[in-house]
């Protein structure tokens, strides 16, 4: 029940998000945002508790997809709220919170089982920050699709009453590589804390994990270099981006579907 709780809450916010940027809106548009506002905390304020619950429970350190997707959409609503202060990025926030709301219901589902019985603290904070940063860099892979689709709109001349919910292509990458340096800040704290922490990788069979965690941070570390010296923006940027996020999703995914589905191993 809880969860249908904070699915209304991240819908009534994204509808006001967007309706605040609806130029026959413009005299509401600062009450609409205020209203977005409480509901949007409210939200992250339940679904931060729920999590937690959910994550750290008696019985272990509990990590099933479910929580790992939930994660993901408590993250969309973070960035959806701080994104949201700058006016003209309130329609890209509305969209975050749609994918948010649907994200968050997924705490609820029926998942198999991924416990982790007692590891270490150093560990746990580990697998924390390596999964907020994974999330983090998803969510900077939704905003890079978002202005993709913005750039072909203006590069088609489709201009409607629409396209005020568009942010100006410029502030879209600002939040893009803002996202980006903090996801790659994390993704390397995650991977340093693994290699001091973790023992046995080999044995754990988490070696590619770590191969293609390190090859990601790599393309990410490239991106943002190419940006603060030589201006790099626009699909150059976004094509890098994506680039990573896949060699990101190799790591996690891709690993953990292997080991656990054909291999009937630990994912670690």
């Amino acid at each position: 029940m809880s969860e249908i709780t904070i699915l209304l809450l991240y819908l009534v916010a994204a509808i006001a998000f967007g309706a605040s940027r609806l130029p026959k809106l413009a005299e509401r548009a600062r009450p609409l945002f205020l209203l977005a506002c409480v509901f949007v905390a409210t939200g992250i304020s339940i679904h931060s508790n729920i999590l937690y619950g959910s994550i750290l429970n008696d019985d272990g350190f509990n990590l099933p997809l479910g929580n790992i997707v939930s994660m993901i959409g408590l993250e969309l609503a973070l960035i959806g709220l701080i994104a949201a202060l700058e006016p003209t990025l309130r329609g890209i926030s509305a969209g975050l919170l749609l994918l948010g709301a649907f994200a968050a219901i997924a705490t609820s589902f029926e998942s198999l089982p991924a416990t982790l019985h007692t590891i270490e603290w150093q560990v746990r904070a580990h697998v924390l920050i390596a999964l907020m940063s994974y999330g983090l860099l998803t969510v900077g892979a939704i905003v890079a699709i978002y202005a993709t689709l913005q750039e072909r709109r203006l590069q088609a001349g489709q201009l409607s009453t629409m396209s005020s919910l568009f942010a100006p292509l410029e502030t879209t990458e600002k939040l893009l590589f803002g996202i980006t340096a903090a996801g790659t800040a994390g993704l390397a704290l995650a991977i340093s804390s693994g290699l001091m922490f973790v023992d046995n990788l080999f044995a754990q069979h988490l070696a590619h994990k770590a191969v293609f965690s390190i090859l990601a941070l790599v393309v990410f570390g490239t991106l943002l270099a190419g940006r603060f010296i030589a201006g790099w923006r626009g699909a150059r940027a976004v094509k890098l981006y994506l680039g990573g996020f896949l060699l990101l999703c190799l790591a996690y995914f891709g690993v953990r579907v292997v080991l656990e589905q054909l291999l009937n191993r630990s994912w670690g």
